[in-house]
């Protein structure tokens, strides 16, 4: 007596890509451990049975969703080192790249950020310690390179500097929106030009006069009952 098999059900890419929006859309929510497979095949508008003729497992759709982001992330960091800049323009490109990511995978980032510590200790997830020790040798280079050439002030910290832009550049995030009024460009820019003129070797060492708090005078009258 012969038995038949179960058909296999195999999404074209674009319907895989969709289905992995969602799903990424969900964990950035809601969180990972607090989302179920059903509760993503409710966002798709499908059952939680024909999802898992897609995926076996939200494990499975997760590490698909961090393994993306990160694979893209790398070939365009990797181009960035690859072209041997100087380190002033290496740190605007990683930036810049890294917002380019975020346009991309916004809820991919929002996951790694509030996921990953959880993860890493998971073998299933050991490729995020992989990648972390990675980013972190790039940012760190490029940031000693730029003190040892003198393009980034001598008394820079450099592991301070380094979670600084990594925090400030992830944590975007939080709150941009693909389409919105800025580019991921024009956000990159705006950013380098604050971050920049705080690292870099200032071309004039003159002395600046202290300048007295506007609000000091009602700070002294509200002391002495002067001021309400």
């Amino acid at each position: 007596m012969s038995t038949k098999k179960k058909p296999q059900v195999t999404a074209s890419p674009e319907r895989r890509r969709e289905l992995l929006g969602t799903a990424a859309e969900v964990f950035a929510e809601q969180g990972y451990n607090a989302t179920t497979v059903r509760k993503i095949a409710d966002h798709a508008g499908m059952l939680a049975g024909s999802l898992y003729y897609h995926f076996d497992s939200k494990e499975s759709m997760l590490e698909e969703i961090l393994r993306t982001f990160l694979d893209e992330l790398w070939d365009g960091y990797d181009t960035v080192l690859d072209a041997e800049l100087g380190p002033r323009e290496t740190l605007e490109a990683l930036v810049t790249e890294s917002f380019r990511e975020i346009d991309r995978h916004r809820a991919a980032v929002a996951i790694y950020q509030k996921e990953s510590r959880q993860l890493v200790a998971q073998e299933r997830f050991g490729f995020l310690a992989e990648s972390q020790r990675k980013f972190e040798k790039a940012w760190l280079s490029t940031l000693e390179r730029g003190v040892a050439g003198e393009v980034f002030r001598e008394d820079l910290d450099i592991r301070l500097t380094y979670r600084f832009v990594r925090d400030t550049v992830w944590v975007a995030a939080s709150w941009y929106r693909p389409g919105g009024q800025h580019s991921p460009d024009e956000i990159a820019r705006q950013y380098l030009s604050m971050v920049l003129d705080g690292i870099a070797v200032r071309e004039s060492a003159e002395p600046v006069e202290p300048v007295t708090p506007v609000r000091e005078p009602v700070r002294k009258q509200r002391e002495q009952g002067k001021q309400p």
